[in-house]
């Protein structure tokens, strides 16, 4: 099981990737994450949406209302270039940290 620190660390990460393709809303995001990782990441409506916010504070997203009949209102994010700019730099150092621990643990992918 993941602990909590790995989570909070690849939560940004996480969500700049996904945001990456199209815009999407936080309940999406959220079941996203769990789906493509078989259930090993989990990240609660309360932890993420204030993830949302900071990263919107930072230019990292920008998000907008979209009202559809028969729906409720819900909150589109998309990546904006800082964001793009940001996620690039976490991928680098995603591949080198992943990089290392290979290295030192001897993990080798088959």
């Amino acid at each position: 099981m993941l602990t909590d620190e790995l989570k909070k660390g690849s939560a940004e990460f996480l969500v700049l990737s996904l945001l990456e393709a199209e815009p999407r809303h936080g309940y999406e995001l959220q079941k996203l994450i769990e789906s493509r990782s078989k259930g090993v990441l989990t990240f609660h409506v309360a932890t993420l949406y204030p993830l949302l916010y900071r990263m919107e504070d930072r230019g990292w997203i920008l998000g907008r209302w979209v009202e559809k009949a028969g729906e409720r209102r819900r909150r589109f994010y998309r990546l904006t270039a800082a964001g793009r700019a940001a996620l690039d730099a976490q991928r680098k150092t995603w591949r080198e940290f992943v990089a290392a621990i290979n290295q030192v643990s001897g993990v080798r992918y088959v």
